[in-house]
């Protein structure tokens, strides 16, 4: 029984949006499923080029057919990627796609098939479940992360959003703020959270270590080289590599990192051979990059490449209203696992931790409570618990500023005013959710506001 009379309505059968492209990423054929999800006719894809619905989880070279045009022809295949396609309006669709090439009876690569399932409506009850979940949790605690002051509900925001993509993220800060823990809360709330996270710290290795821990190395590429071994890129491969104190890579290997990023590729140390890599890079570090930058050590054209999106993380002195949250979170974590007799912390001693200005942050929070656990015999953790420099007034903070006044507050104050404090109401007046003003208010420290 010849079935081909039959490819046509049996591919407008399936549920799932499915597209044929030749070895220049040319359309070739689409079902009625991908006419659906892009909001395109066969008509206005078929002859053009795939790149018309501009999909994330693409890469292209555009140097020819096959595999020097995208990666999926070097590949083979693409299994299960969460991906964002425009469709016709320009409005962004999440899709799931699979994908392989087609071979004709000698062999040879012809095309590729790839098939597109719409989960935009999953994802977004994924995000609604999400943010109800935090807001029941009082935003204390954010993928091991600890806080509610309105910076910190800002930086959980700024990481949901950009988890959602694989845009390169550089992170700010201090000296023990958390930047590897943000840094995992990204992955763990993207897509590839089910794959590795690989951690590299620049500053503690030399030039020549680094290079072969980022990219491997073949045996014999060095002295003591015995054996060949992969790199940290490779290791991460599907997931996401943290780079952390990225302020300290020696020029010359800016350089590969540069090419990592436009062409998704490493050579290991003493090969010429390029391996392709799938990673999302985050990168973090505690310098001025761009005075870095001015002074000769660091690339330009690298920083603009890794600092797409930039994420801040306050210092602790910026946010004393968490450090009691903080302290709490230590205890019960020392509670779980040594059984200890301390129950909590006086309120003087709370005060002396929220008035001291935490040069090492976090980290220094820490290691004061450790500290005090020492010499707390049980019960509440005392002033006399406290290192002496906390207890000293000399390193206390300066009392903090009301904070400014600024045309978001100003409107969600008017919006409130005019809906008499109904937050329902004031939601709907600013055009957006109630979960999403009641983020705000917490944001800008107005989560008191009246409502009905």
């Amino acid at each position: 029984m010849d079935l081909s009379p039959f490819w046509k309505p049996i591919l407008d059968t399936l549920g799932e949006g499915l597209i044929i492209v030749d070895t220049r990423g040319t359309i070739l054929a689409v079902n009625r499923a991908a006419e659906a999800i892009t909001g395109y006719s066969a008509a206005e894809l078929v002859g053009k080029n795939c790149r018309i619905l501009e999909c994330t989880g693409c890469t292209i070279y555009d140097r020819g057919a096959g595999a020097n045009w995208c990666r999926l022809f070097r590949d083979g295949a693409v299994e299960a990627k969460q991906c964002l396609i425009a469709d016709k309006v320009r409005r962004r669709v999440c899709v799931l796609k699979n994908a392989t090439v087609l071979r004709n009876s000698a062999g040879e690569v012809i095309g590729a098939v790839e098939t597109l399932t719409d989960i935009s409506e999953m994802v977004r009850q994924q995000e609604e479940i999400l943010a109800l979940r935090r807001t029941l949790e009082m935003d204390e605690h954010f993928f091991g992360i600890v806080g509610r002051s309105a910076p910190m509900q800002r930086l959980f925001e700024l990481v949901q959003h950009v988890a959602r993509s694989d845009t390169p993220v550089m992170i700010h800060g201090e000296s023990g703020s958390g930047k590897e823990m943000v840094a995992r809360a990204i992955h763990w709330a993207s897509p590839r959270q089910g794959k590795p996270f690989i951690k590299v710290n620049c500053a503690a290795l030399n030039e020549n270590l680094l290079e072969s821990e980022l990219f491997g190395h073949v045996r014999g590429a060095y002295t003591g080289a015995d054996r060949s071994r992969i790199g940290r890129f490779e290791a991460a491969h599907g997931g996401t590599i943290f780079l952390d104190e990225i302020g300290d890579v020696p020029p010359s290997l800016q350089v590969k990192l540069l090419r990592v990023l436009e062409e998704k590729e490493i050579e290991r140390v003493g090969d010429h051979t390029p391996v392709p890599v799938d990673v999302r890079i985050i990168t973090a570090t505690h310098r001025n990059l761009e005075e870095w930058i001015a002074r000769g050590f660091f690339r330009e054209d690298l920083y603009f490449r890794i600092n797409v999106f930039p994420i801040h993380v306050p210092p602790l002195r910026e946010r004393p209203e968490d450090i009691p949250v903080i302290v709490r979170h230590f205890l019960a974590q020392d509670r779980q696992r040594n059984a200890c007799g301390v129950t909590g912390i006086s309120p003087e001693a709370a005060r002396l931790l929220t008035a001291y200005r935490w040069p090492g942050n976090v980290r220094e929070l820490r290691n004061a409570v450790e500290y005090a656990l020492v010499l707390c015999p049980g019960g509440e953790i005392r002033p006399e618990h406290l290192p002496a420099k906390i207890t000293s007034t000399s390193g206390a903070c300066p009392p903090p500023a009301d904070p400014p006044a600024t045309p978001e507050r100003e409107r969600i104050l008017e919006a409130m005013r005019k809906t008499g404090g109904n937050r329902t109401a004031a939601a709907r007046l600013l055009g957006i959710s109630r979960v999403t003003l009641w983020k705000r208010l917490k944001r800008l420290g107005l989560e008191r506001t009246a409502e009905r």
